[in-house]
């Protein structure tokens, strides 16, 4: 966690969440850099929000086999709950504003952005989702089915832990990035997106970055037009600074 600059325990503050949550990575880490935004065009601290990231059973923590291998047949929903119900006792801290909740991340964290703000419209307001798995049947066996087993075995589990299951509860705020080149997560994981936000009537916003990849940098300009892109929706959906 980094509070605010100048923080002041009396007044409330806008918190932000940064989410992976999938097995193959942590996101608590003791390394440099961690607790940085490297999304957001300025410095968050100095701005007023608090930035947190909390890393849920079923990634490669030090914490043991049974906290490891929690996860399987459970992606999407276990480690989302987990995320969801350290937030609520996060919510309960006096500083903390809890009309200004927002989570972002990328890939397996724009997954879990999505469930988070779906399966959980209640706690979290405003989300930022980027080159997402929103189908996980649509991903690649070498991973999903390492985590999830056969889609022929446990076909029911695959659906409940993707987010398009869920798209009919959003309430928050929602911009969603993706590369339409991406050939890591297939452009096609965003179309099933918007087709379910549309079949619901759900606003949002979209910004689609031709013939990009996963990491969507290539292009000049882009990785400046994404971060500008991130800091206004944020700015603009969960303000900054005490109140």
């Amino acid at each position: 966690m980094q509070l605010p600059s100048n923080f002041d325990s009396t007044k409330k503050y806008p918190v932000v969440f940064y989410v992976y949550g999938e097995p193959a990575s942590c996101t608590v880490k003791d390394s440099w850099g961690n607790g940085v935004n490297p999304l957001y065009a300025g410095n968050m601290a100095n701005d007023g929000y608090i930035y947190i990231s909390l890393d849920n059973r079923g990634t490669p923590a030090p914490k043991g086999r049974t906290w490891r291998k929690s996860i399987y047949g459970k992606v999407g929903i276990l480690n989302a709950r987990d995320q969801a119900m350290a937030a609520t006792e996060i919510l309960k801290w006096n500083y903390v504003d809890k009309e200004r909740v927002a989570v972002w991340g990328w890939s397996g964290g724009g997954s879990m952005t999505l469930n988070l703000l779906c399966q959980y419209p209640e706690i979290y307001k405003t989300g930022i989702s980027i080159a997402a798995v929103t189908n996980q049947l649509t991903y690649d066996n070498i991973y999903q089915e390492r985590y999830m087993g056969l889609p022929q075995e446990d076909r029911a589990a695959f659906i409940a832990g993707s987010p398009i299951t869920y798209v009919k509860n959003l309430r928050g705020k929602l911009l969603y990035i993706h590369g339409t080149g991406d050939d890591n997560v297939h452009y096609q994981n965003a179309e099933m997106l918007i087709n379910e936000l549309v079949k619901h009537k759900k606003m949002f916003r979209l910004m689609s970055y031709p013939n990009r990849s996963h990491g969507i940098y290539e292009g000049e300009g882009t990785s400046e037009h994404l971060s500008a892109t991130y800091t206004e929706f944020l700015r603009e959906n969960c303000p900054p600074g005490a109140r």
